[in-house]
């Protein structure tokens, strides 16, 4: 057991001032945002370099997941009759899959179509229950990024390391490398997921929607990268909880762009694009998404890339 001063990993901790760890102790496994990274306002950073001089990343995550029928469903499209969950939930359980068995290959043709990458945050038994979903991924190119085992909060997994450790593995068998990014299933973390993250081996994050440029966080085990995701061009809370028309998603994704496009100009941009194939997949929506593509492609400057391209350029000092 190390003791004020000593960490209590085989690598160096990054938490606190320098000589005062206290990584052993139960109070420093709660560490504030203020901890964990500094505060730093855009308007007051130097500009960093995109490949080729874009003046903005654009990059896609397709969240593939996998439902419990067993448990009560992740998410509910239908409300409950009467308001009492049932198990199982039938119709909210069977809109998901909808997205596995048709929405996604709709999506795949369209990305496909345009040449453009994806990255998936996939929950790792995919590879397993939805193994031909997998495979279009891994073949097509896409980045694979870690989103635990099933669907469900990490604050309610009995071992999270064990989680974490899983999921990678699993996709390490699938696709033959680790993940090297993770998304939080529900952008979900308990106050040591990223000092776990870290010590598994993840080099970046997109949890923390605060930013439109990368940024360092500190761990016990080094520093992971934050790259920008979004809840605003996320079609959850578009569609789902917000209850926009489906053509709002593309006016919105054309509004912020044109805006990032803009700042990128003075100081690079990163803009995420977040979608659910049970969402953006069915027949009424899909001519959005598409037209949201077609939009950003006709502009000059633009970086379509993944999460991982753009980890590995800002790691590389581009910044």
């Amino acid at each position: 057991m190390s003791t004020a001063g000593g960490c209590a990993t085989a690598r160096d901790c990054t938490i606190g001032p320098p000589g005062n760890c206290t990584c052993a102790t139960e109070e420093a496994r709660v560490r504030l945002p203020s901890e964990r990274f500094d505060y730093s306002p855009i308007t007051a950073r130097r500009p960093w370099r995109l490949p080729k001089g874009a003046r903005i990343a654009v990059w896609t995550i397709v969240n593939v997941e996998e439902w419990d029928i067993e448990k009560p469903t992740a998410r509910q499209y239908l409300t409950a009759p009467q308001g009492v969950t049932t198990v199982p939930d039938v119709p909210n359980w069977a809109w998901h899959d909808y997205g596995m068995r048709v929405g996604f290959w709709r999506m795949f043709e369209a990305l496909a179509k345009r040449k453009i990458r994806a990255t998936t945050s996939i929950n790792a038994n995919v590879v397993r229950s939805y193994e031909p979903v997998a495979r279009a991924m891994l073949d097509a190119g896409w980045e694979f990024m870690g989103h635990g085992v099933k669907q469900g909060a990490m604050h309610l997994l009995p071992d999270q390391r064990a989680a974490v450790r899983e999921s990678i593995q699993l996709l390490r068998d699938f696709t033959g490398k680790p993940p090297q990014g993770w998304l939080g299933p529900g952008l979900t973390e308990t106050w040591e997921t990223l000092d776990i993250l870290a010590e598994e081996g993840i080099a970046y994050v997109s949890d923390w929607v605060n930013d439109d440029q990368p940024y360092e966080i500190r761990t016990t085990a080094g520093r992971l990268v934050s790259v920008p995701y979004t809840l605003e061009l996320n079609d959850i809370p578009t569609m789902v909880i917000q209850h926009h028309e489906s053509s709002y998603w593309q006016e919105r994704v054309r509004d912020q762009f044109d805006r990032l496009y803009l700042e990128g100009a003075r100081n690079p941009r990163v803009m995420a694009i977040a979608v659910h194939p049970y969402i953006h997949g069915v027949p009424h929506r899909i001519k959005y998404f598409e037209a949201a593509y077609d939009y950003i492609r006709k502009h000059k400057g633009v970086w379509l890339t993944t999460g991982a391209e753009i980890y590995e350029w800002y790691a590389r000092g581009a910044r």
